[in-house]
């Protein structure tokens, strides 16, 4: 019998090394091609997300850089019967004219300049600020209200943390100056707390400062406020961040002198009011500032469960004694300063 052929009626396949070439070879260009196939697919997927990362952190860099502000709803005449005059004043870099409200004191050559809050117009509602400005006009300060840029409805402009709302601040000084203020105590609140810090490490015509839950623009108050509304990673978060700020604000992160503002020992009086239930700015940064001030009339209030620029609202009375307290202090300090520079 012939062993070497297959009985009749029978099937034998031929064995892989008897394959046509071209076979194997088709079969390994497909193989290819789907691996390139889910390769590119895999990309696109990843691209795609960081894409989605990235324009997420610039959706939250220009919405942070173009609050939301509202229209004046009154006017310190209409809230509190004073009279007042509008105003028109260029920043110190003559960048843009700013407008406000001076409010006269009769035969008086002390100004209280207020600094508003971010998100916020010269009025300040939830301060509230009228009655605060009532208060430095009893007190016979003539006041100086303004909007910062980023409350202009005339001329809009973005936040940008105190870099040009320092020179925009330096502008309202200048003018209370000019309008006779030999005694100039800058008020500020949120981000223009912060923008007072920063404004007081270049000029020397501010006698005082009073700051109500001080926000300092720096690394990790952004973090915490970003926090607050979406469960971002620290990393990479603020460095996207940071490279995206110059590009929608044009002002870096690094242009706000943070780090000096956080070492400085100021060299007139600051009084800190802060809350401990402040969820914008934590009170440690406070606590922190307030404890290189040597100057022996600056002073702290941390107050226990109380909020962010709600200070005055839910402690009225014992806002104004310290505020009051404070601000009689200024001349001493200001006579003390003046005889230390002579010895």
């Amino acid at each position: 019998m012939d062993l070497t052929h297959p009985r009749a009626g029978t099937t034998v396949s031929p064995r892989p090394q008897d394959r046509h070439p071209g076979t194997t070879t088709q079969l390994s260009l497909w193989k290819i091609r789907i691996k390139h196939v889910i390769v590119a697919l895999l990309l696109s997927v990843f691209f795609f997300l960081v894409f989605c990362f990235i324009s997420l952190h610039a959706y939250i860099t220009w919405v942070l850089s173009n609050p939301t502000v509202a229209p004046l709803f009154s006017n310190p005449a209409l809230s509190k019967g004073l009279k007042y005059e509008d105003v028109t004043f260029p920043a110190s870099d003559g960048s843009r004219n700013i407008q406000g409200w001076y409010i006269p004191s009769k035969n008086s050559a002390k100004t209280i300049v207020f600094s508003h809050g971010y998100g916020a117009n010269r009025e300040e509602s939830w301060v509230p600020m009228y009655d605060l400005a009532h208060f430095a006009h009893r007190l016979n300060f003539n006041v100086i209200m303004f909007d910062y840029g980023f409350a202009s409805h005339n001329n809009k402009d973005v936040a940008t943390g105190g870099k040009k709302e320092s020179r925009e601040l330096l502008g309202a000084i200048q003018l209370a100056k000019q309008r006779g203020a030999k005694e100039i105590v800058v008020w500020g609140f949120s981000m223009g707390a912060g923008t007072a810090l920063q404004t007081g490490l270049v000029t020397k015509d501010v006698d005082a400062i009073i700051l109500d839950s001080t926000f300092l623009l720096e690394p990790d108050t952004l973090y915490h406020n970003i926090r607050q509304n979406i469960d971002l990673p620290r990393h990479p978060s603020l460095e996207i961040m940071e490279m995206l700020f110059p590009v929608l604000n044009g002002t870096g992160l690094n242009q706000i002198p943070y780090a000096k503002v956080q070492a400085e020992d100021y060299p007139y009086p600051i009084l800190f009011m802060h809350g401990t239930q402040d969820d914008k700015a934590p009170y440690p940064i406070a606590e922190k500032l307030a404890a290189n001030q040597t100057n022996p009339y600056s002073g702290s209030w941390i107050v226990e469960g109380a909020h962010h620029e709600l200070l005055f609202r839910e402690h009225p009375r014992e806002y104004l004694r310290r505020v009051s307290a404070f601000l009689s202090n200024v001349p001493l300090a200001k006579a003390a300063e003046k005889k230390r520079q002579i010895n």
